[in-house]
């Protein structure tokens, strides 16, 4: 796809995202403005509805405001504080090995670069981009199921995993996008590019959408 082409679909996607929700991580980073909050939230929304991420996420830092609090949440109180999160007890103990991490070898501060944060047991490489982008105002780019398929659908790139995605990304994007790129396009797939029978008849970028891969559409 041509770049001006890109530049264009990313002009519209700030307009459409007006009118859309923002996606929670999101919220609690603008909420906060603290990268442990970013962390822990970015956690509990794998796999789970944004709603149910934001209340578990809000009721998790009434409780702990750092990671040397998290710590001392017995396992159990912590697994229901975050119910019903998808995999709720497997990402209790996830924050706490994060957060045991976090103070053994970074003095209970989030690191703010990508490898320090993937070395982090259970922070995979959309948590660690996220953490950059919204804890941080660093340069990443987060690829999440919308990011991947969207970019897909476009015809941006052509790629079979996340992992590839990103790194074409990384090659093609204009770095000016990186940071807003996933926050854009996960508000677009929730609301118009849906995986299942996406809205193109009204979508605004559908003249430069070759469709690849959809099969029914409305």
């Amino acid at each position: 796809m041509p770049l001006k082409n890109i530049t264009k679909i990313i002009i519209i996607l700030r307009n459409y995202y007006r009118n859309f929700k923002r996606p929670s991580v999101t919220e609690i980073s603008q909420r906060y403005n603290k990268p442990f909050f970013v962390l822990i939230s970015c956690i509990l929304s794998l796999r789970t509805q944004d709603k149910t991420t934001h209340q578990a996420s809000e009721r998790l830092f009434q409780i702990a405001d750092s990671p040397e609090d998290l710590i001392k949440i017995p396992l159990k109180k912590l697994e229901r504080t975050i119910y019903p999160v998808g995999f709720y007890r497997v990402k209790a103990r996830t924050l706490k090995t994060i957060s045991q991490g976090l103070i053994q070898r970074f003095g209970g501060r989030v690191p703010d670069n990508l490898e320090d944060l993937l070395s982090l047991k259970g922070v995979g490489r959309k948590t660690a981009n996220l953490v950059l982008t919204l804890g941080f105002s660093k340069l990443g780019i987060c690829v999440d199921t919308h990011v991947h398929r969207i970019s897909n659908r476009l015809g941006i790139v052509k790629t079979k995993t996340p992992f590839d995605t990103e790194m074409n990304l990384r090659k093609i994007l204009p770095r000016k996008f990186w940071i807003e790129y996933n926050d854009l396009l996960v508000a677009f797939g929730q609301n118009v590019c849906r995986p299942l029978s996406p809205l193109c008849s009204s979508c605004k970028i559908s003249r430069f959408c070759p469709k690849i891969g959809v099969i029914t559409r409305r």
